[in-house]
């Protein structure tokens, strides 16, 4: 793939604030794992509340992932975009003007910034049908490396804290959400062309495919793991060797780093040489990683681990992502909505998961053990529904499957 080709063949604008739209939105989706340390503390919660609480919006992101999907195919995705952000610029408002304090309140912000996340829904479709099938993979890369938004949270928000006041960083948060909000009213678009407005039975219809089930797995796989980690990296490290917040946040910022920055090239992987072997590599790779650090307690040697299994879950999310829109173009909306649910449900078990292990038995060892289960599962779901791919409706896309 040449740029040029790239610039030629969509809309780049678009293309830039899809992405600076995700970005924010991740952002802030992902705001109570890098202050979920300085939260705890004030709040007095335990190992369990820490990770249910930085689940939260996860958990609330991959449902309302559904609804911002279906509204993308019956409103639009810019319209749909619009109001998912006065929404959360609502919330962040709320939380800097009355304050959070209580795990009750803290919980219900977290699912108001479940709308963040589901911006998954929405950035993505708008992106991706303005490009032929031949740049889908880079193109839905380069939309979804917004989520190096929680590299960000992690490099600032700790800081902030320090300076400010854990509860000022909502306010902080409202100077980039109106500056991208301009933006995007002004220089987004939507893609030419009709997009039928679907009926509730056409998403039952949906589920009803076997490949929809498939996808969402896979993305539950990647995306989640993924997401889950960034989440939860401040809390493991100060939990597991001491650090301070700012510490913690440096190191969970070089991670989700990398796992953000590679998406794009997992795309653009897959497109070279096929989704289905990109993916088979990227999961064998994030398993060995999830597995060695479940036995590895050592600050250098868990940064470096984590920074192998965030590159491999980061380009899988790539990988994905350039298969779905061969497989269900037509209906890639709620598509994405059902596959980013996928991938959110995911990221709530195991931020959750890490929470509950490291309060049963005092490391999270376990949790580790059981997602990288789900990645060897996920590979042999591959091997089961590679050779269908291909010779079906893999056979009929100009992409390699």
């Amino acid at each position: 793939m040449k740029f040029a080709d790239l610039k030629n063949s969509g809309h780049w604008p678009t293309l830039l604030t899809t992405f600076l739209y995700f970005d924010f939105s991740f952002m802030v989706w992902t705001v109570l794992g890098p202050l979920g340390a300085q939260i705890g503390e004030s709040l007095h919660l335990d190992a369990g509340q820490k990770g249910l609480m930085v689940a939260v919006p996860i958990l609330s992101g991959a449902i309302l992932r559904l609804v911002l999907g279906m509204l993308v195919d019956r409103i639009g995705a810019k319209t749909t975009g619009i109001l998912a952000q006065i929404i959360v610029m609502l919330g962040l408002a709320g939380a800097w003007l009355l304050g959070v304090q209580s795990f009750a309140t803290v919980l219900t912000l977290g699912f108001v910034l479940g709308f963040a996340g589901a911006s998954f829904a929405v950035a993505l479709p708008q992106a991706g049908r303005w490009y032929p099938p031949r740049l889908q993979g880079v193109v839905m890369g380069l939309a979804g490396a917004g989520n190096v938004g929680v590299v960000l949270d992690s490099l600032i928000a700790p800081r902030l804290a320090n300076a400010y006041g854990w509860q000022s960083v909502f306010g902080f948060s409202l100077i980039p959400a109106i500056l991208v909000f301009i933006a995007y009213i002004l220089i987004s678009k939507e893609a030419p062309g009709e997009f039928k407005k679907k009926k509730i039975r056409d998403y039952v219809n949906l589920l009803k495919e076997k490949d929809a089930h498939w996808f969402c797995f896979y993305y539950t796989v990647s995306f989640g793991g993924f997401v889950g980690l960034a989440s939860y990296y401040v809390l493991y490290f100060k939990s597991e060797f001491g650090l301070t917040a700012v510490h913690a946040g440096d190191y969970a910022a070089a991670c989700t780093f990398i796992g953000a920055i590679l998406r794009p090239v997992g795309g653009g992987v897959a497109d070279r040489f096929g989704g289905i072997r990109s993916l088979l590599a990227f999961y064998s790779l994030a398993a060995v990683g999830l597995v060695a650090a479940a036995f590895t307690h050592h600050e250098y040697g868990n940064l470096a681990i984590f920074l192998v299994i965030s590159g491999a879950l980061g380009m899988a999310n790539g990988s994905v992502f350039q298969l779905l829109p061969q497989r269900f173009g037509k209906d890639l909306g709620v598509m994405t909505g059902l596959v980013g649910c996928g991938g959110g449900v995911g990221g709530f078990y195991l931020a959750t998961s890490l929470g509950y292990a490291k309060n049963a038995t005092g490391s999270c060892s376990v949790g580790f053990l059981v997602f990288a289960g789900l990645c060897v599962l996920a590979i042999c779901g591959l091997a089961l529904v590679k050779n269908r791919w291909r010779t079906t409706w893999g056979a009929l896309t100009e992409a390699r499957i």
